[in-house]
């Protein structure tokens, strides 16, 4: 894929509010870590993570979202009759019918030729609203397009530690120890053809972009409904790490190569990267795999944990904020997510 007239003029974020710890989790997991004698701090020596960020209790995920929504329009200005599309693409939405899209669309007061639709692919999903704007702007079709999302870790993780409480397995104890990384936050997204009269100076280039799968991997990590009784269904999210971790680097290898031969760039020609937010493991090894030096990487998941779709693009807005990208910088975006699927995008900064 490779793009010639789709920028990137806003990526706006909102984190949630409270903050949540990794000791709190731990204090909470207390008889089980008794059980295995299992030492406090584990979790944190595993995954890096330090801390994260949840919603309140009763938090309308699009609500979210719109307050992303409204500091891209704030910060660029751009008439909302100019937005051909609205993507909601969270891992998290509000119902599973009508789209998230609708309400968000409604609340910004888009025209009648605007697309309005969800986007689901797990925490690759912010990337494919991206391409999926970029393409229908490269065609002609939009001069413009909003990708918005909003994630929640608050109710699955609650669900998972009654869980691991309940059924005090090493088994069940490893395959959930990814569920407790989770964060929660939104993003909001805006493209543009560049012809538009926008406030500000931002106008990142999307240059091109790799896309990879390895389907045969789709359930190593699952969540979703699972019986729980007649008539009675619960939230469940497992994940095998271990193979998780193994897989999707071997794939990022391969999309890696891939990207870089339609790009013609070197490793040594790509100035900064941003990553899909996992933990400390997990990034050390991507990083390993492709050759890329730690330094060259912005990681934010020590402070916010897993947020899903919006870790990635959270992450390269905060990388922009605190000076880390720089005008003429070459920027790749690099993300695994469930399924498997890998998709770097390439960028002038």
């Amino acid at each position: 894929m490779k793009y010639s007239r789709v920028f990137i003029n806003s990526m706006a974020y909102e984190l949630a509010p409270e903050v949540v710890s990794t000791s709190e989790l731990e204090s909470r997991l207390a008889p089980l870590y008794k059980k295995f004698r299992i030492p406090m701090g584990q979790l944190a020596a595993l995954t890096g993570i330090h801390e994260r960020r949840w919603w309140p209790k009763g938090h309308r995920l699009s609500d979210g979202a719109l307050a992303a929504a409204h500091k891209a329009i704030d910060e660029t200005g751009v008439d909302i009759s100019d937005l051909g599309a609205v993507v909601y693409t969270g891992v998290c939405r509000d119902q599973h019918e009508p789209a998230t899209a609708c309400r968000i669309a409604a609340e910004l007061g888009v025209s009648k030729n605007t697309a309005i639709y969800d986007i689901s692919n797990a925490c690759l999903g912010v990337l494919s609203g991206i391409l999926d704007i970029a393409n229908r702007i490269e065609l002609g079709q939009i001069k413009a397009g909003l990708v918005v999302s909003c994630e929640s870790a608050r109710h699955i993780v609650d669900i998972t530690i009654d869980k691991m409480l309940a059924e005090p397995t090493m088994q069940n104890f490893a395959s959930s120890l990814a569920t407790l990384t989770g964060g929660s936050g939104a993003v909001a997204v805006l493209l543009t053809d560049g012809s538009l009269n926008l406030k500000g100076d931002r106008q990142h280039q999307l240059l091109g972009a790799s896309h990879l799968s390895a389907p045969q991997h789709y359930d190593l990590c699952q969540w979703g409904l699972e019986e729980a009784g007649p008539q009675l269904y619960r939230e469940f999210m497992r994940t095998n790490g271990v193979a998780l971790l193994k897989e999707g680097v071997e794939l990022a290898r391969h999309t890696w190569s891939h990207f870089l031969d339609q790009r013609s760039w070197l490793v040594e020609q790509v100035d900064k990267v941003i990553c899909h937010q996992v933990g400390s493991s997990n990034r050390r090894n991507v990083l390993q795999a492709l050759n890329i030096p730690e330094e060259k990487e912005f990681p934010t998941y020590r402070l916010l944990g897993n947020m899903g779709t919006v870790s990635l693009p959270v992450t390269a807005a905060m990388a922009h904020d605190q000076g880390f990208l720089k005008s003429g910088d070459q920027v790749s975006f690099l993300g695994i997510g469930s399924g498997l699927n890998c998709m770097m995008l390439g960028l002038k900064w």
